[in-house]
């Protein structure tokens, strides 16, 4: 019994213990001042209880490495604002985003209270964001704003939860509430397929540097929603990078707050709710998407293993193809549903597709969905691919493809001429030619000419 209660316990503490990324528990927490390490307590021991290993370093480390014999050393990077000139080289621009191309995750925190170094701007145009041509400015809102701890600088932005971006995203950040975002420092989009935006700025704020005179704000860098709060983007690869422009809002302080709106409505925030929802999403606690088995083959009653992913295929075959596919939610896989307006396709495809068929769901199991479709296989030979090609903003990438062979009928395989109706008229033309010159020949060969009587003189 004894020994029962302490494997219980040995498997409860692994439980709990273990991390919930699908993707690994080492996060590196790159943080210049170290006595401003309380101030995020409360963000570091929700990290900590979801199982991740963090390990805070300084960036002018010696020790500091993103890798190790050509390997990452950590599964995920979460950068805090610097106040020097940057990162130092360990942290370069390329050495990020090589750590991004091995699938590593960042999050990166900036700050409107400190200029924003020029590498991290550089780094940021390494992937199409833009910071302020002043890397001083804040964002600024005259309309929704903190009276409470802001009531002269209105630079303490007062946003309600984003909700799905797209109809056909699934909603990773909303939730009921306000977000208090103070000292915001705001950047702008490019036009890349694969950024987001997570969180804009309101249509009443614009850019703003303290720093200056009033008058200069008549001629701001950015306004309204052009200017991005919180942003995200997910390479080809599916590693995943998101920048928040108030480091300030994942303090103890905002995570229970209390602000008060001009309106005069008082409320707390919901900046803990929200971190929790955007670290889970940069560190691939959500939003993952896996490939089990993929199946093709002829459409009939009687299949064999042998039947399964044939490598050729004739004309005019009815094929049956499937794929299953699992979403990653926290700690477990679970069915993966497609949104209702949104659409799982197969292309059956030579240098272009000849079908495009949506995927349907036909089977489910414990954890994943089976999406199936059934088609005739186009009558032209060659070397066809099945290929499932989705890509969404905030899910990781699929891109299947399958190379199977397309034949012609052979000889043997043609239906005889007499199975077809239609040509029943020519069988018959070609048997009456047949039956006619039989009837000549035997009408000549057995029809003796008339014998002429010579009559003889003398």
């Amino acid at each position: 019994m004894r020994w029962s209660l302490s494997s219980l316990f040995l498997f409860g503490f692994l439980a709990v213990v273990h991390a919930l990324s699908s993707s690994g528990n080492r996060l590196l927490v790159v943080l210049e001042d170290g006595s401003e390490k309380d101030l995020y307590s409360t963000f570091w021991s929700d990290l900590e209880a979801r199982g991740y290993d963090l390990v805070f370093e300084s960036p002018k480390s010696d020790k500091l490495s993103l890798f190790d014999l050509g390997e990452r050393a950590y599964d995920h990077l979460l950068l805090l604002p610097p106040r020097s000139k940057g990162f130092g080289s360990s942290l370069s621009p390329k050495n990020i985003v090589d750590f991004m191309n091995k699938d590593g995750n960042v999050l990166l925190a900036l700050s409107g209270k400190s200029t924003t170094p020029s590498a991290v701007s550089s780094l940021l145009l390494e992937l199409d964001l833009h910071l302020a041509t002043d890397r001083s400015s804040v964002v600024v809102d005259h309309f929704n704003y903190d009276t409470l701890s802001a009531a002269e600088k209105h630079d303490v932005l007062l946003l309600q939860r984003p909700g799905p971006l797209r109809p056909d995203t699934k909603a990773f950040f909303d939730g009921e509430g306000v977000l208090a975002l103070p000292r915001a420092a705001p950047h702008t989009l490019g036009d890349h397929a694969l950024i987001a935006p997570i969180l804009r700025a309101p249509a009443t704020a614009y850019s703003y540097n303290p720093k200056e005179d009033l008058s200069a704000g008549e001629d701001v860098w950015a306004t309204g929603s052009q200017l991005a709060l919180v942003s995200a983007m997910q390479t080809r690869a599916s590693s995943r990078f998101t920048l928040l422009g108030s480091v300030e809002s994942l303090q103890d302080k905002w995570f229970s707050a209390t602000v008060k709106a001009p309106n005069g409505k008082e409320t707390g925030t919901a900046n803990q709710d929200f971190a929790k929802q955007l670290t889970a999403w940069t560190f691939k606690e959500t939003g993952v998407l896996k490939v089990g088995k993929i199946e093709h083959h002829l459409a009939k009653d009687d299949l064999t293993a042998e039947d399964l992913n044939p490598t050729i295929y004739r004309i005019k075959n009815e094929t049956v193809f499937s794929i299953e596919i699992s979403e990653y939610s926290h700690d477990r896989y679970i069915p993966f549903e497609v949104p209702a307006n949104d659409a799982l396709q197969l292309e059956f495809t030579m240098l272009s597709p000849f079908h495009r068929l949506k995927l349907e769901p036909t089977a489910r199991t414990e954890n994943s969905t089976i999406y199936s479709t059934q088609f005739t296989v186009p009558d032209q030979h060659g070397i066809f691919s099945f290929r499932v090609n989705y890509k969404r903003p905030f899910l990781t990438n699929i891109e299947e493809k399958h190379e199977v062979t397309v034949r012609h009928f052979a000889h043997n395989e043609y239906p005889r001429s007499w199975k077809i109706s239609g040509g029943w008229v020519w069988i018959a033309g070609l048997w009456s030619v047949i039956g006619g010159f039989l009837a000549f020949v035997f009408v000549w060969l057995y029809s003796e000419p008339a014998s002429a009587k010579v009559k003889k003189t003398q």
